[in-house]
C-alpha cells in the first residue's frame, strides 16, 4: 500500500534526521524528583510551575469531588454534563481575570482551535505571530479566513499588515490579532500593550493564549496580560490553561458576556465534547485558592529563575533571553540537542530537546523549566551538569 510505504519511510525519516520523537514513561507524581522507567532523575522538563500538581489539599478536593460526582462528566456541556463545579468555576475565573464571563474547554487546543474558528468567517482577516502555539496556528487556517503571519514580536511588520489589509478588506469583514503572552518554545512575554494599541487603531479584536502566563506573572498569577497593566478592553478575548501554573487539566476563555454566549452557541470543539470529569474542576478551584493563599511560590520561583540565570551567565551558556520559568538553551541542530539531552540523562537529570517542526530548523535547544518546587540546590546541581556537558562541547547559538 502506498500508505503503509509513506508511513515506514517517514519514520525512517524522521529518525535519521534526529527528529524521530519517543515517549517515556512516568511512574511517580509530577513533581521534581520523578521515576522514569525505573528510575530516578531530577525533572527540569515540566510546565507544573508553581509545584500544584502534587498538592495534598488540590489532591484531596479531587477526591471529594469524585465522590461526590463519581469519575466522568458523562456527557457535553450543553446535554448533561455542565455540574455546579464547573459553573462555579467559570464564575471564579472570570472574577479572576476581571471579565464578565468564562467558559471552560477540554484543553487548551480545543479551547483555540472553537474560539477563532467560532469567531472568523471567509472574507475575515487573522494576524498571527510565526512562534504562536501549533493550536493557534491550526485555528486560523480551519476557520478559513485571510492568514497572515508576521516576524515574531515585530510589531512594525504587524502594522504593515495590518495597513495593508485595511485597505484591501470589505466594510464587513472582521481582523483578529492572536498572540502567545508568554511564548512556550522562548520564554519570552509578547509586546501586549504595543499590539493592543494597534488592534484598536485598526478595529481588530485581540486574543491572547496566555497558557504560560497565567498563574504565573502579575499580581495573584492573573498572567501576563494583567502584569502589563492591560485591561479587558485592551484584551478583550483572553485564554489559558489549567495544566500548567495551576497543576489541574483543561482550559478556559474569558470576555464580556456576548462572547462567551456566542462561543457557546458556535465554537464546535466546546459543543461536540465531553466536558472535563467535575472532579478535575474541583481540583482548579482548590488550586486557585492555593494560589492565593501561598504567594510565596511565585516569588520563590522568581529567585530560582534568577539564580540559573546568573549561573548560566557565569558559564556562557546559550540561554535565550527570558524572565519567565521558561530557559531555553539554544544548541542549533537537533543531532546536539539530542546529544545533550542524553547526556544530561546519563547523570539522572531530566531536560527535553525540542526541534524541527516545534521550533524553526537550525533553532533546536534544551527546553529547561523551573518550578516552585524546585530548590535552589536543584538548580545548582542542574548548572553544574550543564557545565560537565555543554561547555565541552563548545555549542553556542
Amino acid at each position: 500500500m502506498l500508505l503503509t510505504q509513506r508511513i515506514t519511510d517517514q519514520l525512517a525519516k524522521r529518525k535519521a534526521l534526529s527528529l524521530y520523537r519517543a515517549r517515556q514513561t512516568l511512574q511517580s507524581p509530577q513533581q521534581p524528583h520523578v521515576i522514569l522507567n525505573g528510575q530516578p532523575y531530577l525533572a527540569f522538563c515540566s510546565n507544573d510551575y508553581l509545584g500544584l500538581a502534587n498538592h495534598p489539599e488540590i489532591i484531596s478536593a479531587f477526591k471529594r469531588a469524585a465522590d461526590e460526582f463519581g469519575v466522568g462528566s458523562g456527557a457535553s456541556h450543553l446535554v448533561l454534563g455542565h455540574s455546579r463545579y464547573h459553573h462555579i468555576l467559570e464564575e471564579r475565573l472570570a472574577e479572576k481575570t476581571g471579565r464578565q464571563k468564562a467558559l471552560l474547554f477540554s484543553s487548551g487546543y480545543m479551547a483555540n482551535l472553537g474560539v477563532i474558528n467560532g469567531l472568523l468567517e471567509r472574507g475575515d482577516t487573522v494576524f498571527q505571530d510565526k512562534l504562536n502555539h501549533a493550536s493557534l496556528i491550526d485555528g486560523a487556517i480551519v476557520s478559513g479566513a485571510n492568514f497572515k503571519r508576521y516576524r515574531h514580536a515585530e510589531v512594525s511588520q504587524l502594522q504593515h499588515l495590518l495597513e495593508k489589509d485595511r485597505q484591501e478588506k470589505t466594510d464587513k469583514s472582521v481582523g483578529l490579532i492572536v498572540t502567545d503572552g508568554v511564548f512556550s518554545m522562548d520564554g519570552d512575554v509578547a509586546p501586549l500593550a504595543d499590539i493592543a494599541m494597534l488592534a484598536q487603531k485598526y478595529g481588530c479584536a485581540l486574543m491572547v493564549d496566555d497558557a504560560h502566563g497565567f498563574g504565573v506573572l502579575g499580581e495573584a498569577g492573573q498572567g501576563s496580560v494583567s502584569a502589563l497593566n492591560l485591561s479587558a478592553r485592551d484584551v478583550p478575548i483572553y485564554m489559558a490553561t489549567l495544566g500548567k501554573a495551576l497543576g489541574t487539566a483543561g482550559a478556559f476563555v474569558a470576555g464580556d458576556t456576548d462572547l462567551i454566549e456566542f462561543l457557546i452557541q458556535q465554537a464546535r470543539s466546546y459543543i461536540y465534547t465531553t466536558a472535563l470529569p467535575p472532579a478535575i474542576a474541583a481540583a482548579t478551584l482548590a488550586s486557585l485558592d492555593v494560589l492565593l493563599r501561598e504567594s510565596w511560590r511565585q516569588s520563590h520561583l522568581a529567585a530560582l529563575i534568577q539564580r540559573f540565570r546568573q549561573g548560566a551567565a557565569q558559564l556562557d551558556l546559550p540561554l535565550l533571553l527570558s524572565d519567565t520559568a521558561i530557559q531555553p538553551l539554544h544548541v542549533g541542530g537537533s543531532e546536539h540537542a539530542l546529544d545533550l539531552s542524553h547526556r544530561l540523562r546519563e547523570k539522572n537529570i531530566l531536560v527535553t530537546a525540542i526541534r524541527p517542526p516545534t521550533v524553526p530548523d537550525n533553532t533546536a535547544r534544551l527546553r529547561i523549566t523551573l518550578s516552585a518546587a524546585h530548590s535552589f540546590e536543584d538548580v545548582d546541581i542542574l548548572l553544574a551538569a550543564l557545565e560537565e556537558t555543554v561547555q565541552p562541547q563548545g555549542y553556542r547559538a
